[in-house]
C-alpha cells in the first residue's frame, strides 16, 4: 500500500508525542493529501463529522529495516513493556505499541476544518511526517461502546499524570523572543497559545520507562544538550552515566530533558514527586522547519 497523505504535526520528534489521541486537545496537525491520488472532491462531506479515524504507518520505528527487509532475522518481540505497568511486559496485541509485526497505527482526531486537499486536525498523537493510508469518519452510534471491558491497568491514568507544570520566571519572555523569529511558521496564533500546548503536553509524564528508571539510578547532567529522541540519547550514555563530557555529579532532579514542538526546543526537568519545571526554550539550528507558512496560515485564518 502507498500513502495517500502526509501529516504535518506540531510534534517534531517521537519524544513528547502523546501516547493516545485527544489527551492533548491543543495538539494540532494538518493532513495533506497527495492531489494526484486524492482529488479534493474525495473530502466532500467530511466536514459534517466532528472526528475521524486515521490509519497510518509507524514510519519512525527503529526496527523497520529488519522487520521489512530481513524478516527471518527481525526477532520480533511477542511482549512489550507498558508504561502504566512500570515496565511490566504484556503481549503486543494487548497494547497499542508502535512495534508490531505490521507497523500500522489507528488513531482518532477532531476535524477542525477542510481546506482543499488538506484536513486540519486537533487532539492528535501523530509525529510530523507520518504517512497516512486511509481516513474514515467516526460514527458515534457504533464506534462508541460504553459497556466495553478493558483491563484495570488501562484505566490507571493517574500513573502517568504529573503533579504540576511550572514555568521559570523568564520563560514567557524567552518564548516571545523565539516567536519573533519562528512564529510565522507556527500552527498557533500566539506564544501564549503555544505555551498552553507545552503545559498540556507536559501534564503527562512523556518519559519512557527506561528514562524514569534511569532518573533515579543514574543522575546525569543535560542529556546531549540538544533536542532529540531522548530514549536513544539515554541508550547512548556511557556505563558511568556520562555522555563523554566531564560533569559534576547532579541530583536526579537536575536531569534536563528536551521536548520539541514545531521548531521550539523546550528544556525541562521533573522531580521525584512529579513536579515539572520548564526552564527555557530555544530554536536549535538542526531542527528542520517542517511546518511551512502556508499550513500555519490555514490554522490562523
Amino acid at each position: 500500500m502507498r500513502p495517500i497523505g502526509i501529516v504535518k504535526s506540531c510534534f517534531s520528534t517521537r519524544n513528547g508525542t502523546p501516547r493516545q489521541p485527544l489527551i492533548v486537545p491543543l495538539a494540532r496537525a494538518s493532513l495533506v493529501f497527495d492531489a494526484s491520488r486524492v482529488p479534493p472532491a474525495s473530502l466532500e462531506g467530511l466536514e459534517g463529522y466532528s472526528h475521524c479515524w486515521i490509519i497510518y504507518v509507524f514510519h519512525l520505528n527503529t526496527d523497520l529495516e529488519k522487520l521489512w527487509k530481513e524478516t527471518s532475522r527481525s526477532k520480533f518481540k511477542a511482549k512489550v513493556r507498558v508504561p502504566r505497568l512500570e515496565g511490566e511486559k504484556v503481549g503486543v496485541f494487548a497494547t497499542r505499541s508502535p512495534h508490531r509485526p505490521c507497523p500500522i497505527g489507528l488513531t482518532v482526531a477532531k476535524v477542525e476544518a477542510i481546506k482543499g486537499n488538506t484536513v486540519l486536525l486537533s487532539g492528535v498523537d501523530l509525529v510530523d511526517g507520518t504517512p497516512v493510508l486511509d481516513i474514515k469518519p467516526y460514527l458515534s452510534y457504533c464506534d462508541s461502546l460504553p459497556g466495553a471491558r478493558v483491563p484495570s491497568w488501562v484505566m490507571v491514568d493517574s500513573s502517568l499524570a504529573v503533579a504540576s507544570v511550572n514555568f521559570s520566571g523568564h520563560f514567557s519572555s524567552t518564548l516571545a523572543d523565539c516567536w519573533a523569529v519562528a512564529g510565522k511558521s507556527s500552527m498557533y496564533a500566539s506564544p501564549e497559545e503555544l505555551q498552553k500546548l507545552i503545559e498540556e503536553v507536559l501534564s503527562w509524564d512523556i518519559r519512557s520507562v527506561s528514562q524514569r528508571n534511569r532518573s533515579h539510578d543514574s543522575p546525569v547532567g543535560e542529556i546531549n544538550g540538544k533536542a532529540s529522541d531522548m530514549t536513544s540519547d539515554l541508550d547512548d550514555l556511557h556505563e558511568d552515566g556520562s555522555d563523554g563530557h566531564e560533569k559534576a555529579p547532579l541530583h536526579p532532579t537536575d536531569i534536563v530533558y528536551h521536548l520539541v514542538l514545531e521548531r521550539f526546543d523546550i528544556s525541562y526537568s521533573i522531580d521525584p514527586d512529579g513536579n515539572v519545571f520548564v526552564e527555557k526554550v530555544s530554536l536549535p539550528s538542526d531542527i528542520p522547519d517542517n511546518n511551512n507558512e502556508n499550513i500555519a496560515n490555514q490554522y490562523q485564518e
